[in-house]
Parts: C-alpha cells; structure tokens; sequence
C-alpha cells in the first residue's frame, strides 16, 4: 500500500477536521415532474413508431405473396429497435431521469424491457425473410443467402443482428454471473455498434420509409437525438468534469485489514454539487486499471480541495486500490444516486449500514438536519470491520442522533432486535445500505414490520 503524511489532509472524526466544514454543495433535488415528462415523450415516440408503420401499408401491399409477413416483420423491426433505443437511454445518465429513478431504478425497467427488443428484432428477422422467400416463390435459406449477398447494407445489418444476440445471450442471469464485471461492460459496449450497423438498412430498405420522407425524418431525429444525449452525458459530461476539477490521488489510507480509504485533491471541489450518499464512477489512470471505471460511493462530502471514498477489497479492481501511487490521475463519472436527503418523507431517519455501507450512511449524514435526530445501526462481522465507526458517531451526536453497533455472526446478532432498538421506526425514514443480500433481506424485514414502501430508501450498485 502507498502510504504518506499529509497533514493537510482532512481527518474527520474524533480530533479531527469537521467534515461538515466547507463541503461542497449539494446535488439538485429530483423534478417532480421529469419522469412523468419522460414516459409521456417516450410513450408519444412508440405511438408515431407504430403509426408510420400502420399508416403507409396499403391494401394491395398485403395481400401480395408474403404481404402479411412484410407488414408484420417491418412493425416488430420498428417497435424492437425503438425499444432498443429507449434501453440505451435508459443507461445513458441523462440526468434529470437518473435523479427522479437512480441507477438502481433504471437498472431495473432496462433489465425489464431488454427482452422485449431482442425478441421482436428476431421476429422481425425471421418474418422479412419468410416474407422475401414467399414473394420470389423460393426457400428460406436461399432468400436468406440472397438478401444478406445482394441487398444494400444487409450484410451490415446482419452482424449487427448476431451481435445484439450475442450480447442478449451474454446477459442472461446464469451467465452474467460467470463473467467479469470488466469483460461484460466490453460486451455491452457493441450494443452501441449494433445499432449503429442497423441504422442504414432500416433507412434504405424498411417498407415503412421507401417513399414516405416524413417518416424517414421521423426516425432520423430519435436517432439523432439518442446518440446525441449518449454522447453528451455518458461521454462528453464526464470528460468535461473530470478536466475541470483535475483529481489526483494524494493518500491512500488503511482503514482495516481489507478496506481503505482513498484520499483525492482538486480543483473547484466547491462547485461540484454532491449529496451524501451518491457514487460516482471512478477510473483511475493507471497501468491495467485506466480503462476500467468501478461505482464507489464516497465516504466523506468532498471538503474542498479533497475528496474521498472509503473501499473494501472484494475483487481484483478493488484490491489493486491499495496500491495507487499518490499522482494518479483519476477520471470521475457521476455523482450519481437517489440514496439522498432528498429521498426524506419524514422528520426522522434511520440509517442501517452492513460491512462498507457504513461509507453511503457516513456521508449522507452530513446532509440530514438536526431535526431528523437520526438513529445509525451498524452491522458488521467482527470490531475491525467496523470502518469509520468514529467519523459515524461524531457526526450523529451533532444531530442529536445515537449509534448502535451490532457485531458477530448472522446467528448470533439478529437484525430483528430493530423494533427493540428503535421503538419508532415506523414513523421514520429507513436508509440501508450494504452488500445487495444484505439490503434486500433488510428492505425485506422492515416491509414485515410495517414500514411503508415509500419510507424505505436503498440502492444497490449492480450491473444490467
């Protein structure tokens, strides 16, 4: 491990530099209405979809030799790539929708409707070429061979459709599982290429744009528009931000056997709106790490000109922090989450924390009020896992808050002795944070105890 003294360095918690001290602004609360906006402009876009697919088919068209089939394999082409379309959006960080869903949430409706789009662009592959084959009076196979060699951009549109199946079956939970993080997100990455190999032979050759100029604007413009937002929050927002504030790795600090603490200095710390409880997507520019970019909450609300996140070593990426050099340069993406003040219901908070949770509940801390007089309950195996447990403390005295600290094994300390903790719980706001089975058996606990659904907040960091 690289370690230094840098007394400049803010040390919160006990003797310490007050971490609530010149920290950086918060992020902007959701808009109330930018989801409702959203699903009504997404919804308008799959109505004109269908209708340009509707309205330009004639009669005759349909009942010529495989009209039926051309009519139906032209519609699901067009609903499945719209939808295709909207899943790229949906993990584009747009982010007046990432602050209404968070990324946990927009995992979710992806992984909701990714189904959807690959099925129907197989439909629409198979009903084309039964279509063809039924026109010209001829096998499938031999249409098959016919469309891919002789038409326009087919042979493009083709390896697109096996890399859109490829993905898709890449994705799927039994395998997803068995790939690396990294080797998956290089996967993803060719749906953007999939769909960029389509876009030219649906222009040229969809039955829907052949003399129909309105319609082909039509999807030119959602086209147009879904790159250009991919291209300006996914890519160009995160490059912008990481010149602007120039981060650099200064310490790395360890907290425990298995977890430290990455400190970083920059610039204009001041002017980057952050909420307690929010991750960014971090790259640090080093040898076998720069073209990786992992989700670490922050630890601590940046305190101008540092800011820090607090890791645990689980996998290789995470392990290999405790080696950074101080002078690494580091690309920032983000500050992503709805796991936030922002989320709040009620006057009081509960914060429940497993293992490195404890950085989400430390940092959100800091943007709770006096008033929400919070209740903290750490859960951790044994004493050394209990990280930053000073830093928790200090800050929820300030709020006339208390801690609990729950540690050993799962049987022998019990996550049910909550109510007993915590007589009030059900009149509070429930933030839990912590390994995915960790909160889900949580959310899963407080649900039994009568805590309702919109006074429970998590997010869970997970790959679609």
């Amino acid at each position: 491990m690289t370690a230094t003294t840098t007394s400049a360095l803010p040390r919160t918690g006990s003797g310490g530099r007050s971490a609530t001290a010149g920290t950086s602004p918060p992020a902007p609360a959701p808009l109330p209405w930018a989801l409702t906006a959203s699903l009504v402009v997404v919804g308008a876009g799959l109505g004109a979809t269908i209708a340009s697919a509707v309205t330009t088919e004639t009669s005759s068209e349909l009942h010529a030799a495989g009209g039926v089939a051309m009519f139906l394999g032209g519609l699901t082409g067009l609903v499945g790539t719209y939808l295709a379309l909207v899943m790229v959006l949906l993990v584009s960080r747009v982010p007046w929708v990432e602050r209404a869903l968070g990324q946990d949430g927009l995992v979710r409706w992806h992984r909701r409707l990714a189904a959807w789009p690959v099925s129907l662009i197989a439909a629409h592959a198979v009903l084309l070429v039964i279509a063809y084959a039924q026109a010209a009076h001829t096998g499938t196979m031999h249409e098959l061979g016919t469309l891919v060699g002789t038409f326009p951009w087919m042979l493009e549109a083709t390896v697109g459709f096996g890399l859109m199946m490829l993905i898709a079956l890449v994705s799927v939970k039994a395998i997803r599982k068995r790939v690396s993080r990294e080797r998956w997100w290089a996967f993803h990455l060719g749906m953007y290429l999939a769909l960029a190999l389509s876009f030219a032979h649906v222009i040229a050759l969809g039955p829907s744009f052949v003399g129909h100029p309105l319609a082909r604007l039509l999807w030119v413009l959602y086209w147009l528009a879904t790159a250009g937002l991919v291209l300006a929050y996914r890519f160009g927002l995160p490059v912008v931000r990481t010149l602007r504030h120039g981060l650099e790795v200064v310490e790395v600090r360890r907290e425990s056997h298995d977890v430290v603490s990455v400190i970083c200095r920059g610039r204009n710390l001041d002017k980057l709106a952050v909420s307690g409880g929010q991750f960014f997507e971090w790259r640090f520019l080093a040898r076998g790490m720069w073209w990786q970019a992992h989700p670490f909450t922050m630890s601590a609300k940046p305190t101008p000109p540092f800011l820090r996140l607090t890791v645990k070593g689980l996998g290789d990426f995470s392990q290999s922090l405790a080696e950074l050099r101080p002078g690494t340069k580091v690309a920032i993406e983000g500050p992503y989450g709805v796991f936030t003040a922002h989320a709040r219901k009620r006057r009081k908070a509960l914060l429940i924390a497993g293992g490195i949770g404890v950085t989400a509940a430390r940092a959100l801390l800091e943007d709770l009020p006096v008033s929400a007089e919070p209740v903290v309950v750490l859960r951790a195996t044994s004493e050394r896992d209990l990280v930053l447990a000073a830093e928790v403390a200090e800050l929820a005295s300030r709020r006339k808050g208390t801690v609990h600290e729950l540690v050993g094994d799962r049987n022998a300390v019990r996550l049910e002795r909550l109510a007993q903790l915590v007589p009030d719980l059900r009149k509070r706001d429930i933030y839990i944070s912590g390994p995915e089975g960790f909160v889900k058996s949580v959310v899963t606990m407080v649900g039994r105890m009568g805590v309702p659904a919109e006074a429970v907040h998590y997010e869970a960091y997970e790959l679609p």
